[in-house]
């Protein structure tokens, strides 16, 4: 059945139940708003296997290797706060198509960048197009769906899009394993058509009649009402902080697991994809039991598990205990949590600002990314050749994940 079969979007006032879409058409939206979601953690993980290599090749320290992942995180959070208001005034399947568009021209730069500098750059101008993702498939699910639909939505968007990131290390140690790192990003050229392709089926999710008539830059203005509400500011930076023990790892891994530890990169990707199983199994959990329990009791048991395996890899990591086990176990009870944190935290934040859903999931998704970002740097920075720098980072980050729930979500609401 055409896309333009799907059900028109929920009115954001009344936030009543939109019309049942056919089942084949629901499950080809579901697959497919998954299949684009997986842009960020493909083109995060695939290419962190090659940063070893990369650094050798350009002569670089592990600090401005970094940037490169810096870069690209940067780039994601920033360019969705443009985004994410845009949408709001123009719709959500132009600024998608432009998006991808950008992110397809920049791969093909980085495969062919002469140095580490033009990495960096074009990593940049590659989020910038991709960002344009993760921001309107949150706000096209909440144009479809209510507040507790959208959190199992998008936790099954997380189990379809969940095959990426336990895929992408292992696709990027064999790459570097038989050719070198520029082969990453023709991988991702590649992903980039079908995406793009993807992007041109998919409906438009917001109606003309819905859409704000305002100046795009009056709507960047509009972010000032996010910052007044205590309930948005709790779940955006809930999620942030959580992602922020995520880019740790991402930053951290790739060094401490194959110098450290001696694993070889074509193996790295199995250490890694154990704990996306974890999240997998975590988010089918949550879109089992959301309905019943409520998001809000979720998200709080997600964060207070995720910062007791923190805490723990924080013990081992520093003290040297208990060997690859000491860092890989307590880090998988930490980034399970994902599968519990990510949807019910972005769910609860959507449903403040139902008639600013563009903007609220672009500014919750600015944070994640530019926090995460700075997180990866601090990492770098702090390198010292042991699991210690990375473990410290992870405890912080899931630490204040926990705080900003207790203190600003508060009570857990019942469904």
């Amino acid at each position: 059945m055409p896309p333009t079969d799907l059900p028109s979007r929920l009115d954001p006032i009344a936030d009543r139940a939109p019309a049942a879409a056919p089942p084949g058409a629901g499950r080809l939206l579901i697959l497919t708003l998954g299949f684009l979601s997986a842009m960020a953690p493909l083109s995060v993980d695939i290419y962190l296997p090659a940063l070893p290599m990369l650094q050798t090749t350009f002569a670089a320290d592990q600090a401005k290797t970094l940037l490169t992942l810096s870069a690209f995180l940067i780039g994601f959070g920033v360019g969705q706060l443009f985004l994410g208001p845009l949408s709001d005034r123009f719709g959500r399947k132009r600024p998608l198509i432009a998006g991808l568009v950008l992110y397809l021209i920049a791969s093909i730069a980085c495969a062919l960048a002469p140095s580490i500098s033009a990495v960096i750059f074009w990593r940049f101008m590659q989020a910038l197009g991709g960002c344009a993702v993760p921001v309107l498939v949150q706000a096209m699910v909440r144009d479809l769906f209510d507040r507790n639909e959208g959190a199992r939505i998008l936790s099954l968007n997380l189990l379809v899009m969940g095959a990426a990131p336990i895929a992408a290390p292992l696709i990027g140690g064999q790459i570097v394993l038989w050719f070198d790192w520029r082969w990453i990003f023709w991988v991702l050229a590649c992903y980039g058509v079908l995406a793009l392709l993807g992007a041109i089926w998919l409906p438009e999710t917001l109606s003309p009649a819905r859409r704000h008539r305002v100046h795009p830059l009056m709507m960047m203005l509009g972010y000032v009402a996010l910052f007044r509400d205590r309930r948005y500011l709790g779940y955006a930076f809930c999620a942030a902080f959580f992602y922020c023990g995520l880019f740790a790892f991402l930053a951290g891994s790739p060094f401490v697991y194959i110098e450290h530890f001696g694993i070889k990169p074509q193996y790295y990707g199995f250490l890694f994809g154990l704990n996306i199983v974890g999240m997998m199994l975590a988010s089918f959990i949550n879109a089992r039991i959301v309905l019943r329990r409520g998001p809000d009791r979720l998200l709080r048991i997600g964060c207070a598990i995720g910062a007791a395996g923190a805490l723990v890899l924080a013990i081992t990591g520093t003290a040297g205990w208990g060997g690859i086990a000491g860092v890989a176990v307590p880090v998988f009870a930490f980034l399970s949590m994902m599968g519990l944190v990510g949807g019910n935290a972005i769910s609860g934040a959507l449903a403040i600002f139902p008639e600013r859903a563009g903007a609220a999931a672009a500014f919750a998704g600015a944070l994640q990314f530019g926090m995460g970002a700075l997180t990866g740097a601090l990492v770098g920075w702090l390198a010292d050749g042991t699991p210690g720098p990375m473990s410290l980072v992870m405890f912080a980050a899931a630490l204040a994940a926990l705080l900003c729930n207790l203190l600003l979500v508060r009570a857990p609401s019942r469904p």
